[in-house]
């Protein structure tokens, strides 16, 4: 099952000019996230790509959701019929009562339902929509590159992929073969896979040509990966980054990542004013700042906004 589309690679002359939407776990500030019916909304307000976060159940099945733990993002917790499967795991090194995806069958995981997880966001959609996999994405993504006569693109990240390869349940391998499945091989395919770990992208340079991004939180830890030698190790293995976000405004960081030949895609824009950056009076003031620093895309909660501010921006 191969897709053939036309798909501008980010290099591009019109990729500088026009950065990528990237649809932030779907649509989420309208649409619980990680749902089908979030990600269409998102390519209905005119994402280039649509970003789910992939955790695996017990039999191997890709899934989106944002943590491992499913209490807070669906509403397992009212299914009594699993209430005995909440456990204590640690991951990554945090202790966490919960009930885990890794412990439930792909079967077990679609008889849930999303919930929004931020309080201030719309609720009437809780429990209307189920937990999709990666397979479902893609094939969405397919299907309405073929109808809207565009590309869309899927931007997975692999969520703790240390963690899950040390329980038996690698990601890697089975996001690659759903990728072989479409083609999705190379540098021009409409993918990128994301990861805060460097160690699986760097093992990922050696087994696929499909473009890697490198992310890089606000702690101080990370702040090497910001060097000029830093960005040139990631360059070594991955074709960009993507940076907090309150990384980029006052700094070099996206001229010196260009220099290395890195893209960078910063993340999160949302409405809601506690999130912009300092000194920013409107979400829109925000996208605007970013773009024209020169950013190559942007992360959002609410791709309608970010493409209205973009559309200004051309």
């Amino acid at each position: 099952m191969a897709l053939t589309c036309a798909f501008i690679p980010l290099s591009s002359t019109f990729m500088q000019h026009f950065p990528l939407i990237i649809g932030h776990r779907g649509a989420c500030g309208y649409l619980p996230e990680h749902t089908l019916a979030g990600y269409q909304l998102a390519i209905n307000m005119g994402a280039d790509f649509i970003e789910p976060d992939l955790l695996s159940t017990s039999d191997g099945v890709l899934i989106a959701r944002h943590e491992p733990w499913l209490g807070q993002s669906t509403d397992i917790a009212s299914h009594p019929e699993f209430a005995s499967r909440k456990t204590r795991r640690v991951v990554d090194g945090v202790e966490i009562s919960d009930w885990f995806a890794c412990d439930f069958t792909w079967a077990e995981i679609q008889t849930l339902r999303a919930r929004q997880l931020m309080p201030q966001r719309e609720q009437s959609h809780n429990g209307r929509y189920g937990i999709p996999s990666y397979a479902q994405i893609l094939q969405l993504a397919a299907s309405e590159s073929t109808r809207l006569g565009r590309t869309i693109g899927t931007y997975p990240e692999t969520k703790h992929p240390i963690w899950h390869r040390s329980i038996g349940l690698p990601l890697e391998e089975t996001l690659l073969a759903h990728l072989a499945d479409y083609g999705y091989t190379q540098a021009d395919s409409p993918v990128i896979i994301q990861s805060f770990e460097s160690g699986n992208l760097q093992a990922l340079r050696g087994q696929t040509g499909v473009r890697l991004m490198q992310l890089i939180d606000e702690k101080p830890q990370q702040a090497d990966w910001l060097s000029a030698a830093g960005l040139a190790r990631i360059a070594s293995y991955a074709n960009g980054i993507g940076p907090w976000k309150g990384h980029i405004l006052e700094t070099d960081l996206v001229a010196n990542a260009h220099a290395a030949g890195l893209f960078v895609h910063p993340w999160t824009f949302r409405q809601e004013p506690q999130f912009w950056s300092a000194g920013m009076a409107s979400a829109e003031a925000e996208y605007q700042a970013f773009f024209a620093a020169g950013v190559d895309g942007v992360f959002s909660d609410f791709a309608d906004k970010a493409v209205a501010v973009r559309a200004i921006f051309a």
